[in-house]
């Protein structure tokens, strides 16, 4: 097992507090004994390639799927047996490697749906209001967005698309951010704008992300740690300059790409 503590050593409990994670399907292990702490404000990027597991261990933080064994804590508070929506009370937001966006709804109306859920109203009763609220408006103009406000998202580029993928997360004010691949299916062009966008959100608001991405350039910049994956186990969390120079790391990467 690598290193698995906060970089900072900062005093107070962590933020998330994974111990001993695991999930099975069947006989097959696909993640195995996985301990971690996050700290409030921590940037931390999982690597590994294909199959590692990262994707499985964000399904498993944010209850998608059931652990087979360890516990999960946000906060101090075992969620480990809790719902999805528990958790996003809690402070919890996800993104996904797959746009689950309505092609026909307008850019504003997915932000001013997403914050109706988040303030818990029905979302049998949404209509469309002929305005939005300042939380909505607010958020589309964090995320560059606010002049696509009446676009419908099918309409967005790539590069658009996640952005407003996070002001529905964002218009929730979550505490704990976890973006799986942000950058799939964006295009050179639109990173650099989208990075910005991610630093701006760790850098000046402070929030704690957990980020799965294959892009190194984009992590390098952004990442306290990398958390690094390999056949479902936690090799190493620790600085990027650590990690490279890490044996572990060089002996299991060996010829593949991180």
């Amino acid at each position: 097992m690598g290193t698995t503590e906060a970089a900072d050593g900062s005093a107070g409990g962590p933020v998330l507090r994974l111990s001993r994670l695991g999930w099975a399907v069947g006989g097959a292990v696909i993640i195995d004994d996985v301990s971690l702490d996050v700290r409030e404000g921590e940037f931390v990027a999982f690597i590994g390639p294909n199959g590692a597991g990262k994707t499985s261990l964000f399904n498993l933080i944010s209850g998608l799927i059931p652990v087979s064994r360890g516990t999960i804590e946000l906060d101090g508070v075992d969620v480990t047996n809790g719902p999805v929506h528990a958790r996003a009370r809690a402070g919890l937001g996800r993104t996904f490697q797959t746009s689950s966006l309505w092609p026909a709804m307008t850019v504003a109306d997915h932000v001013r749906l997403a914050a109706q859920a988040a303030t818990g109203g029905s979302l049998r009763i949404w209509r469309r209001a002929a305005g939005f609220p300042d939380r909505v408006r607010q958020t589309l103009e964090r995320t560059g967005l606010a002049h696509r406000a009446d676009t419908p998202a099918g309409a967005l580029s790539h590069g658009e698309k996640r952005k407003l993928e996070l002001a529905v997360l964002l218009v929730g004010e979550p505490r704990l951010m976890l973006l799986d691949e942000p950058m799939a299916g964006v295009s050179a062009e639109e990173v650099p704008a989208l990075t910005r966008l991610i630093s701006s959100l760790h850098q000046d608001e402070g929030r704690t992300v957990l980020m799965v991405e294959h892009h190194m350039a984009v992590l390098l910049g952004l990442a306290d740690r990398l958390a690094v994956m390999h056949h479902g186990t936690l090799l190493v969390a620790n600085t990027p300059q650590a990690v490279m120079k890490d044996p572990l790391v060089q002996e299991a990467y060996l010829g593949e790409s991180l």
